[in-house]
């Protein structure tokens, strides 16, 4: 049974005390300590966020040789058919960090994960874990704690930004999805969906949260204005897709493009 009163300060002190106790961890101090070290280390340089969706496919991934990338969730599955590798991989949904950690114990590309996996996605050089917190905000500096702005997608534009890329542009974003249903409710693949690059990148049985999309728009406007209020920019180069947000433009272009940061 619910409890009869909301009692604000009672949650507040649970809060509190779930935060220190993350924050007095060894394991905070140490992916504190990596994410100084990735702050503002990549000024100057270009970034790509590899997303998820069926349009991935249609871009040549070797257009990306010599660039920084960053992958997301079960990126992995494109590993068996293709030579691309990102620079980085972030994931911070629960489900998707669970199906997939034994992939995330195993490789040695550095991630960046939610800290409630601690408990089975072990320690490494190249695991730094992320604060999520509900403060809805843009993290300029994600050294203490980071929004997930409703998609990892978002979660690899604060992650960007925190290492001085200010030129970034993302593919496979499709922004639309086969499956539908309502935002954030858990479905089970069918083992044949056509939300993602690969039929099988949720085999079947495997649970997933459907996407929030209204939200995620409204924290690609936050990061919108973050990259633009320096002189940066984010562009969408996904072949096809809906997600207007950001200005379009081709891969080939962007590569060959410059910004000039104030």
């Amino acid at each position: 049974m619910e409890k009869p009163a909301n009692r604000p300060y009672s949650t507040a002190l649970k809060l509190i005390r779930k935060r220190l106790k993350w924050d007095l961890s060894p394991l905070s101090l140490q992916s504190r300590r990596r994410l100084r070290e990735y702050q503002d280390s990549r000024p100057g340089a270009k970034a790509v966020i590899v997303c998820n969706g069926p349009s991935l496919l249609k871009t040549d991934l070797r257009v990306l040789d010599g660039i920084d990338s960053f992958g997301l969730n079960r990126i992995n599955v494109l590993f068996e058919t293709n030579a691309f590798r990102p620079s980085y991989i972030a994931c911070v949904d629960h489900l998707a960090l669970e199906n997939n950690q034994a992939f995330f114990n195993s490789t040695s590309i550095p991630l960046f994960l939610a800290y409630d996996c601690a408990g089975f996605i072990k320690p490494r050089k190249n695991v730094t874990y992320l604060h999520i917190c509900t403060t809805l905000m843009f993290a300029r500096d994600c050294s203490h704690s980071i929004h997930t702005g409703f998609s990892v997608t978002s979660t690899a534009l604060q992650l960007a930004f925190h290492m001085g890329y200010r030129d970034v542009a993302l593919i496979g974003c499709d922004h639309n999805y086969a499956r539908q249903g309502t935002a954030n409710s858990k479905v089970v693949s069918d083992g044949a969906e056509k939300s993602h690059f690969d039929p099988n990148y949720f085999p079947k049985g495997q649970s997933w949260f459907l996407p929030d999309l209204a939200a995620t728009e409204f924290f690609f406007h936050k990061a919108r204005v973050a990259y633009e209020s320096v002189g940066g920019r984010v562009v969408n180069c996904t072949v096809g897709g809906k997600l207007e947000i950001f200005p379009r433009m081709e891969i080939e272009e962007w590569k060959k493009a410059f910004i000039n940061n104030p």
